[in-house]
């Protein structure tokens, strides 16, 4: 019982050492406190004045009748989801979209992964391999999309020229509906050194001393790549998986450069569709609730993929 108490009481001083009292700041303290605010004041601002600002009015503008050249603003309710489920072109656009991300994110994971791994292995010249896979990421958007389109040039693009070489007839690329598609998502594969960046730093955050274990133990690479590497890399996976659909749900530029959505609205994406209805037809309103409808299918999509991780993501803690 005396052994009993004295541990209760020992909790007791520990508890009360603890807890920390209120005390007025010093004013060192809150000269120290008034800048923290004051340097931080700027981003906090400028996400509450072009961030959260926009998005709430993009909230309330989802239920309005809106011109945007016009003062008028029209209270319609649910008027414009239902209005947008009874849009072909809605669907059109849509269905674009998944097609786009079910091709394009497992490509891009996939050779932005193989292009990693290649990279960590090569000792000579490293820094040059690395330099030109990135520097596609730092060309201006638009002037790649200009290139691209000469690149696949039915005529006269050096991708048929090539094709030609080996007795290949290339296909009309922007101009033929069944490979604009096809055509987009090409070009966007091109521009992979964002995710290429993060896969080499997972990829050199791996201890090499499993290597050497495995290596031991007569693993060859082709079986360390599976056992070791990809098991280690799936938090990395996993973020760039999530960025990954969140970019390709958004595809707008490649398609709004090259084809406008055509040839007969085979590349008319969800994005390039709320961009026409805002600014071409000047609806507002129901642009803004087509763009609620996208951010509740990548926040469903963010959601799944986040749960479904639980099964295969590995953090080298014996828990997954």
């Amino acid at each position: 019982m005396k052994q009993a108490a004295s541990i209760e009481k020992g909790f007791t001083a520990v508890e009360t050492t603890t807890k920390k009292r209120w005390r007025p700041m010093t004013r060192f303290e809150r000269r120290e406190a008034f800048f923290g605010y004051l340097f931080i004041a700027p981003v906090v601002l400028g996400f509450i004045i072009f961030e959260v600002g926009p998005i709430l009015a993009s909230l309330v503008l989802s239920f309005t009748d809106y011109d945007i050249l016009s003062k008028n603003i029209d209270w319609v309710g649910l008027a414009n989801f239902a209005r947008m489920f009874k849009e072909d072109l809605f669907y059109k656009s849509f269905n674009n979209t998944i097609y786009y991300c079910v091709i394009y994110i497992p490509l891009s994971l996939g050779l932005s992964l193989f292009l990693a791994v290649l990279a960590n292995r090569v000792r000579r010249a490293s820094t040059f391999y690395r330099t030109a896979i990135y520097i596609p990421t730092i060309i201006p958007s638009v002037g790649a999309a200009v290139a691209w389109v000469v690149i696949l040039s039915p005529q006269f693009g050096l991708l048929n020229g090539a094709l030609k070489w080996f007795g290949i007839k290339g296909p009309g690329w922007f101009l033929n509906p069944d490979w604009a598609k096809p055509a987009i998502i090409l070009m966007s594969m091109w521009v992979l050194g964002g995710i290429f960046v993060i896969f080499l730093a997972g990829l050199q955050g791996i201890p090499n001393e499993y290597y050497e274990a495995a290596s031991i133990d007569g693993a060859n690479s082709w079986t360390s790549f599976w056992k070791i590497t990809l098991p280690l890399m799936t938090p990395t996976i996993l973020f760039n998986l999530v960025m990954d659909s969140i970019w390709a749900f958004q595809v707008f530029q490649e398609s709004f450069v090259t084809t406008g959505g055509g040839p007969l609205r085979s590349t008319y994406f969800l994005s390039l569709y709320i961009y026409d209805q805002a600014f071409t037809y000047r609806r507002m309103g129901y642009a803004s609730a087509i763009s609620w409808v996208m951010f509740i299918v990548i926040m469903i999509f963010t959601v799944i993929i986040l749960r479904s991780s639980r099964r295969w993501t590995f953090y080298g803690g014996g828990e997954q």
